[in-house]
């Protein structure tokens, strides 16, 4: 099964995701409730249920929609701002690795027509 990617760049190497403050956090739900993607789930911990980031790389890049649904404001996400800088970087880093790849995987062929 191949990775997942965001704009060429695999997600797990994407920083991206909600994080909860326990100490805020009401356990309402909103945030299960308002992710449709399956980021959220309910989790059972000493009889009592709670909202856990079950899959935080399932969040879309820069998405932070269930920030303003949570009553206790107990949702964070990284900076935007840094976390553009990182996709810049790491857009170079894939893009070259990619290229370099290809350009191998092509040298190769060419080599074997020989």
């Amino acid at each position: 099964m191949s990775e997942e990617s965001w704009h060429g760049i695999p997600r797990s190497k994407i920083p991206w995701g909600p994080k909860i403050d326990y100490e805020k956090c009401v356990n309402c739900g909103k945030c299960v409730d308002y992710c449709k993607l399956g980021v959220y789930e309910f989790e059972e911990k000493e009889g009592a249920k709670r909202s856990v980031v079950k899959n935080p790389n399932q969040c879309v890049v820069l998405c932070t929609g269930c920030e303003p649904q949570c009553p206790a404001v107990a949702i964070t996400h990284p900076s935007k701002t840094e976390t553009r800088k990182i996709i810049g970087k790491l857009q170079k880093a894939w893009g070259a690795a990619h290229s370099i790849g290809s350009a191998a995987k092509s040298s190769k062929s060419e080599w074997r027509k020989a």
